[in-house]
């Protein structure tokens, strides 16, 4: 079976919790390092936007800095999400891999088989959605609202209808990196303080949509899952779904040096950050 290493960083800054994954994106196009899997968490609580969005417009940065909560753009796409009680993971491989489909869409839906492993070995009742057709689409969307997971992806993790893990993709240098949140626990009224809308009454209908469309892990779990009960679930369930053994390392001193280097020239900066 191959192998594939298996990180979990500490709690990071928002800005080298991104720089991080790209540092592995990089080193992995080199070959320096192999195809990897990344678990952590963020220090302090981290709001992140999509590649895409409008921050200024989007945001309520002011209340973001009030609050002495964490702000960063990633570089890929998809909508904010507040990464708080939650496992982020991330998933690096080179887009030539032979288990890997070429299609964006189809090498989603592989590496998100991992996502649903996971789930199922907390004793949930997940599936995966193909959101192939229109009804499929609006039954998970919530458009106007700019939260990710009121956005739906092409193949959604769903418990009891309701969408459990928000997943963003980016391919750069031959190279994949898909990361995303696994939510155990979410203030959906903090994350909406956030962010921007044109009334209180839109908000208040966004929220209201975002709560029948979106759940935590603790939400529909029978019993309270912690962070590292959700760690070795995932753990294995990666392991599983792209039929891999997840061999425990560590970041090399080469990508820690160039992680703290894209940090501090992209990922702290207002030029990235702010840039739209």
């Amino acid at each position: 079976m191959e192998k594939w290493r298996f990180i979990v960083t500490e709690g990071m800054s928002p800005a080298m919790n991104m720089a991080v994954d790209e540092a592995i994106l990089q080193l992995h196009s080199e070959g320096k390092v192999p195809p990897t899997v990344r678990f952590y968490t963020w220090n302090p609580a981290t709001l992140s936007i999509g590649y895409f969005q409008k921050a200024a417009k989007e945001i309520n940065l002011e209340l973001v800095q009030e609050k002495g909560i964490g702000f960063v753009r990633r570089a890929t796409g998809g909508r904010a999400v507040l990464h708080d009680q939650e496992l982020t993971y991330s998933v690096v491989v080179s887009e030539s891999h032979p288990e890997m489909p070429s299609s964006v869409t189809e090498a989603y839906k592989v590496i998100s088989l991992g996502l649903l492993h996971g789930f199922q070995n907390l004793g949930l009742d997940a599936e995966m959605v193909s959101l192939a057709s229109d009804e499929e689409k609006e039954k998970y969307s919530s458009p106007g609202s700019s939260a990710c997971f009121d956005s739906p992806s092409w193949y959604e993790l769903v418990v009891e209808g309701k969408k459990v893990a928000g997943s963003a993709q980016t391919r750069q240098k031959g190279v994949i990196l898909q990361h995303g949140s696994i939510l155990l626990d979410m203030d959906v009224e903090l994350l909406f303080s956030l962010l921007h809308f044109s009334s209180d009454r839109l908000k208040e209908r966004m929220m209201e949509s975002f709560r029948k469309k979106a759940v935590t892990i603790n939400e529909v779990s029978n019993r309270p899952v912690s962070l590292q009960e959700a760690m070795e679930a995932f753990r294995d369930g990666f392991a599983t779904g792209l039929k891999v053994e997840l061999v425990k390392g560590e970041l090399t001193p080469e990508e820690r040096a160039l992680a703290e280097e894209l940090a501090a020239s992209r990922y702290s900066t207002d030029e990235w950050n702010l840039r739209r």
